[in-house]
């Protein structure tokens, strides 16, 4: 791998990690442009890549990580005092936690057949394109939602299940996990700032777990190509310095109804992938 791949892939997963036009659509969009299969020893690089938007989400929500967290451990406690059900939903904080636990949960079935979701796209460059359309159309709706009202403290357990939802439909390659959970928030009604939050936080066990199975499946590979750390490393810089703008321009332009941008963008990009594959007949 050259430092010129490193760079360019750490761009493209800082941006399209959080741009709502999914970040492992344009990746596998770019091993189809640059001809590159998919190497075991790109597992590694790529959990390297999502640590990087890790990274990102920690550093530009640091005050709503922090207030989690703490939030996280005195649940722990609680439930090591016999507290926990005592305490119930407590503050918003507390509500928001376990909605997001929620959220996730609905993700556990749909693990087991990750590979086979992935494998599709992989193969059939027009499904690609099919689910680059999919995310055009959450967007467009989005921008058309009223304004809802509900903060941490209003979200309710169908709520948290319909993101859960949305979010598992997003295992897509194509389909945008930020552009999912935001719009799906839009959709049952949070307040803009309260979706671009619960959609941020949810992904952060979101992108951790997916490190941590592509660590797995780069080790059962046999490929932990250590050499090749330094390239590495820059992919998670670069990555986590993107990303960071990247959520900045996402919370803005959530807040001023301009995700319609991204849904032309991803339309005409499935538009273009579909005629590929077909011009191609892959």
């Amino acid at each position: 791998m050259s430092i010129f791949d490193a760079i360019i892939q750490g761009i493209i997963q800082g941006l399209t990690e959080f741009l709502p036009v999914s970040s492992s659509g344009h990746l596998m969009l770019y091993a189809h442009i640059m001809g590159q299969a998919q190497e075991s020893d790109q597992f590694l690089f790529s959990a390297f890549l999502h640590l990087g938007t890790l990274l990102a989400v920690c550093i530009a929500f640091k005050s709503t990580v922090f207030e989690l967290a703490r939030e996280g451990g005195a649940m722990v406690k609680d439930l090591f005092t016999g507290r926990l059900v005592k305490a119930g939903l407590g503050n918003p904080q507390r509500r928001m936690l376990y909605m997001m636990i929620l959220s996730l949960a609905v993700l556990i079935p749909f693990y087991f057949i990750r590979d086979l979701i992935e494998g599709v796209a992989a193969k059939y460059i027009i499904a690609l394109g099919c689910f680059f359309l999919y995310t055009s159309v959450i967007l467009f709706l989005s921008d058309r939602c009223k304004d809802g009202n509900k903060g941490p403290g209003q979200i309710t357990w169908k709520d948290a299940l319909i993101v859960g939802l949305f979010q598992a439909v997003a295992l897509l390659p194509g389909v945008s996990r930020s552009g999912s959970t935001i719009c799906s928030g839009l959709f049952v009604g949070f307040d803009r700032d309260t979706a671009v939050k619960y959609s941020f936080m949810l992904g952060i066990p979101t992108i951790l777990a997916g490190c941590l199975v592509e660590i797995k499946d780069a080790a059962e590979a046999g490929a932990l190509p250590w050499n090749e750390l330094p390239m590495y490393l820059v992919g998670f810089v670069v990555a986590a310095a993107v990303g960071i703008g990247a959520i900045r321009l996402v919370d803005l332009l959530v807040k001023s109804n301009k995700f319609k941008y991204f849904a032309i963008y991803t339309a005409l990009l499935g538009l273009v992938v579909i005629g590929v594959g077909v011009f191609s007949r892959g």
